[in-house]
């Protein structure tokens, strides 16, 4: 299926004529939301730790353990606007809050920030420059291992996504994270990274002598942790790839209208779903300008349809379709702007 749609037309629409679009209320802070939300994260995040150190059945340990990887990705989603300083007026409020937010999941605040806000942010969807959900050519992928192929299918089957995040991000992007010679920059990100591996040894070890040994840590530390790797791999996929929306392997083919307004989705679910997962699905006006806070997504959106429906992709979230996206976008043509299957792929090097 092809996704080069009318992108010359997109190419000359002007990122701060469709930011104009937005109601300036919508860049309005509003310090009791940021804070109620905080607040409701947490304790949700609270109750469902007390369910696994006060259970006495193995099966709600982890219940709670698996409710706690969905309250660890609530929380998550806070802490990306604190990263992008819509929250707070104060850098340094943001980041103490937003760290704290970001331990259970294990995440490093500061190097996903860079990764996040500078690279994923400023390059949407260009090969080589993002690696968020990058797609192989045909030709990549069957020239590959076999054991490299295995991954890569797993990472692109809807139930075992987390391996995306897990590796291509977390490990490759955090936990390998090398910031270069600069002592500064150096001591600066491994400061970081020292704080989630204390959080780490100190949570598991309570969990461990407190919540019933080895499940204990299982169901305290490592379930939610892998919960959260298939909650925040998902959103993200479904953030940047739908069989209508391109990626680049030119950076002189992609501009950041584009980038912003068309290589994102809109995937639409129930009210009570937008609030839990903080309006992260509502994405397209968030990329456009990331000075939104979650609370004004909507409204944000709202505004931008009224002028730029043509350019934007909407879709209900149904097992059905998210299915059907993960079925057709396994293996992408860059130069033909093409999704491909791994059949269709595999038919494409024998013609």
């Amino acid at each position: 299926m092809k996704t080069r749609c009318n992108l010359n037309k997109t190419k000359q629409l002007k990122l701060i004529d469709i930011r104009g679009a937005i109601d300036k209320r919508c860049y309005e802070r509003s310090l009791w939301k940021a804070i109620f939300w905080y607040t409701f994260d947490f304790c949700l995040y609270l109750l469902t730790m007390w369910l696994v150190f006060t259970a006495n059945s193995l099966w709600l340990k982890l219940l709670g353990g698996m409710l706690g990887g969905l309250a660890v990705s609530m929380m998550f989603v806070w802490a990306h606007d604190a990263a992008h300083g819509v929250l707070f007026k104060s850098k340094r409020l943001s980041e103490w809050l937003g760290t704290i937010f970001m331990l259970p999941s294990l995440n490093m605040y500061r190097m996903w920030s860079f990764g996040h806000n500078r690279v994923h942010h400023g390059f949407t969807s260009i090969r080589g420059m993002d690696y968020v959900w990058i797609p192989l050519t045909p030709q990549e992928y069957y020239a590959q291992k076999w054991h490299q192929r295995l991954f890569y299918r797993i990472k692109r089957w809807p139930f075992t996504c987390a391996a995306h995040y897990l590796v291509d991000i977390w490990f490759n992007n955090m936990i390998r994270y090398n910031p270069g010679k600069d002592p500064k920059k150096r001591a600066y990100y491994r400061n970081n990274k020292l704080l989630s591996l204390s959080f780490f040894i100190a949570f598991s070890g309570l969990a461990y002598f407190s919540a019933g040994g080895v499940m204990g840590v299982i169901s305290a530390v490592i379930l939610p942790f892998i919960v959260f790797n298939y909650v925040i791999a998902l959103f993200v996929y479904l953030h940047h790839t739908h069989p209508e929306i391109p990626f680049f392997n030119e950076r002189s083919e992609w501009n950041h209208v584009i980038g912003n307004l068309h290589c994102s989705t809109m995937v639409r679910c129930s009210k009570l779903g937008e609030i839990f997962t903080h309006n992260i699905m509502v994405h397209v006006p968030h990329h456009v300008d990331v000075r939104i806070p979650f609370y004004h997504l909507k409204h944000a959106y709202e505004d931008l349809k009224k002028q730029y429906s043509d350019q934007m992709f909407e879709y209900r979230f149904r097992w059905s379709t998210i299915w059907g996206i993960f079925k057709q976008c396994k293996l992408y043509d860059y130069r033909l702007g093409k999704w491909y299957t791994f059949s269709e792929g595999r038919n494409v090097l024998h013609c």
